[in-house]
């Protein structure tokens, strides 16, 4: 950092639990995740290892970089995540699904990212959460910027994720029924499939065939299944039905079903072109 003061800088606070608030200003750059290896001779550019992290996640998840026109991120972790502008996005708050390789601006005012099923906690897998709260007041000279280091010693090899869906089971249809209109844009309400619309969606894509979704209560267990996977145990929706809180259970396993992109707006265009070529054919 220089020690010129009067001049206005971008500042970005990065906070996580259990991780020391850090503070980088224009021309800095951080590396993070589950153990990221950086280039400590490289002025400006730090790493940070992420406390908490499962050992799926990826041991670089993604680089910060704070520059005159803005801050932005760019994704490097094969973790689904999620980041959501709180305040002063222009046109309101916005989410945008991260995958690998993408690039996206923060917005002025504080951005969440949620990594889906990225911490483990007590032997519990739940959502890795950081904050970036993006502000101009910096000035040079006030803040202390992190000491370039290595990270500390973990796992060299990043563990499998924890369970998904078996393309083209049961399971996975009746997932992508119960996404398909937050997958096709039309998430305005909170309405999802009823298990009858779900049944038939899945015997129309599989040329009159759906194993045993005529009866509602398959349809059930098979969301269930899906619950629990795209929630885990801890956070199974199910299982506040269960505890006697009422909310749109559907609703939510169909939101975090897309969210976590256990099925993609990809894989309905794939199937629907599959079906119009059977259909034709």
């Amino acid at each position: 950092m220089t020690e010129e003061r009067g001049t206005a800088m971008l500042q970005v606070m990065v906070r996580s639990a259990g991780l020391h608030p850090l503070a980088l200003t224009t021309g800095e750059q951080l590396v993070f995740g589950r153990a990221p290896h950086g280039d400590a001779r490289r002025p400006g550019r730090y790493t940070v290892a992420i406390p908490g992290c499962a050992p799926h996640v990826s041991r670089v998840l993604a680089d910060l970089a704070v520059e005159d026109t803005g801050a932005r991120i760019t994704w490097r972790g094969v973790n689904e995540a999620m980041l959501s502008s709180l305040f002063d996005a222009p046109g309101g708050a916005r989410r945008v699904t991260l995958v690998r390789g993408m690039t996206t601006a923060l917005d002025d005012g504080k951005n969440e990212l949620i990594v889906f099923t990225g911490r483990r906690s007590s032997g519990q897998t739940t959502d890795l959460t950081l904050t970036f709260v993006v502000s101009g007041g910096a000035r040079s000279g006030e803040l202390t910027g992190l000491p370039p280091r290595g990270a500390p010693h973990a796992p060299a090899v990043t563990e499998e994720a924890p369970q998904t869906l078996d393309r083209y089971s049961k399971v996975w249809y009746v997932a992508l029924a119960l996404a398909e209109p937050l997958l096709s844009g039309a998430d305005d309400e909170q309405r999802v499939p009823t298990y009858q619309e779900i049944h038939r969606r899945v015997r129309h894509w599989r040329g009159g065939q759906a194993w045993n979704l005529a009866d509602a209560r398959r349809v059930d267990d098979a969301i269930k299944k899906i619950s629990k996977i795209a929630f885990g145990e801890a956070h199974d929706p199910y299982a506040a039905l269960r505890d006697g809180k009422l909310f749109n259970a559907r609703f939510a396993v169909a939101r975090r079903t897309a969210q976590r992109r256990l099925v993609t707006a990809e894989d309905l265009d794939e199937v629907e072109r599959a079906t119009r070529k059977r259909s034709s054919g």
